[in-house]
């Protein structure tokens, strides 16, 4: 059931992932995997994965509609209905992990041993299995309980403290940005356990969570506190460090600037019409310190053309520039096309659909793709069960 034939190109062809896991954050990480080749079996309880009724908005028929929230974290995997608390449900989980790789799921700690699959039963079962275990704020502490959702996490990991307009309106990422975070290191933290599984034949047991998704995201803010010992506030669209980095208002809207090097700035201001040696912000200190009369410099000077004038004025001249653009922008840009990340699969409901594609592609030496050239649609609940079944019963 792993081999070429049942199988798209991809450095993970040929690895068997078993995913447990609901909503995002599992689910994220088990698609990257089949991004990349593997043959990943969602196995779901009677009533679905909870994010196949979230909505709206619906696609499909009113008497079968299919959520699009779903259809963002399930391509390239089939399903199969299994009801873990029955003795058949819990046979047929046993054979699957027998036969596979990888096995990901996101319980609270301790449902899984409650099911009868604690590690010591998983390691009798399949001793080169490797585990992914994501939970909301880790697996052991005082807040090991805590059930995980993506905006708590934001709050208590910090990321809604530094985002927004100001200290009292703490602002979400617009994307679920700590369970996709979460999902993005523990599939890297399988493809590790895997390579380490090529060396000693052992699987292992891989954990993270939204807590450390979330905190592992802070980057120089983090070391801004640990080291600096300053608490980093909202600066809305601008950067805390690095200025001007931003969005900046022009005659008709908004455009962004990144001016990160001093060459930049000068090409920057002499754009603009302003004095790159104005002792005022001669240098990126200065201009972080006096960010407001820098701000207001600029604007005037951008009030004087379009976004698009000043787009095509900054691209000559070199300084990394753009638009902010709405969804429906990005999925019909040429670059984005370019770049294979909307791909077209085929829905049993819904027909030929796009999907937002991979974020990673590219060829081995030999010219033979890592990423898979084929892709297959978010499955129907349940079905793949009987080819599974039937795979299983050879």
């Amino acid at each position: 059931m792993t081999d070429e034939k049942t199988q798209a190109a991809g450095s993970l062809s040929g690895y068997l992932v078993v995913d447990l896991s609901r909503a995002l954050a599992g689910p994220h990480a088990a698609m990257m995997l089949g991004d990349m080749g593997a043959d990943v079996i969602k196995v779901e309880p009677p009533a679905g994965d909870e994010s196949r009724v979230w909505g709206p908005p619906f696609a499909g028929p009113v008497e079968e509609p299919v959520a699009t929230y779903f259809l963002s974290a399930n391509r390239n995997k089939r399903s199969i209905v299994l009801d873990l608390k029955s003795d058949a449900g819990r046979e047929t989980l046993r054979s699957l992990l027998a036969h596979a790789d990888v096995l990901i799921e996101n319980f609270r700690p301790g449902v899984l041993d409650r099911l009868g699959f604690s590690a010591a039963v998983l390691k009798e079962i399949n001793s080169g299995l490797v585990v992914l275990s994501i939970t909301g704020f880790g697996h052991d502490g005082p807040q090991r309980d805590r059930p995980g959702y993506d905006q708590i996490a934001q709050g208590e990991g910090g990321l809604m403290s530094l985002t927004g307009p100001s200290l009292d309106q703490p602002t979400k990422v617009g994307v679920p940005i700590a369970d996709v975070l979460a999902g993005m290191y523990g599939a890297f933290g399988v493809a590790a356990a895997l390579t380490d599984r090529e060396r000693t034949g052992q699987g292992a047991v891989v954990r993270t969570s939204l807590l450390a998704a979330a905190i592992g995201a802070h980057a120089f803010q983090g070391t801004r506190w640990t080291v600096g010992r300053d608490v980093a506030r909202p600066q809305g669209n601008h950067h805390s460090a690095i200025a001007p980095y931003g969005s900046f208002r022009c005659s008709d809207g908004l455009l962004q600037v990144a001016v990160g090097t001093h060459k930049q700035w000068v090409r920057f201001a002499e754009t603009l019409g302003l004095d790159p040696l104005d002792p005022r912000f001669d240098t990126n200190t200065k201009r972080v310190q006096d960010h407001a009369a820098l701000v207001e410099t600029i604007e005037q000077a951008l009030g004087l053309k379009t976004r698009d004038e000043w787009l095509g004025l900054l691209e000559q001249a070199q300084v990394p520039s753009g638009a902010i653009r709405t969804l429906d922008e990005v999925y019909s840009s040429e670059q984005v096309a370019s770049q294979g990340l909307v791909i077209n699969v085929d829905h049993p409901v819904l027909g030929a659909i796009d999907l937002p594609g991979p974020p990673v592609r590219g060829e081995r030496m030999d010219g033979m793709p890592v990423a898979r050239v084929r892709h297959t649609s978010p499955p129907l609940l349940d079905e793949h069960a009987d080819e599974i079944q039937a795979w299983l019963a050879e």
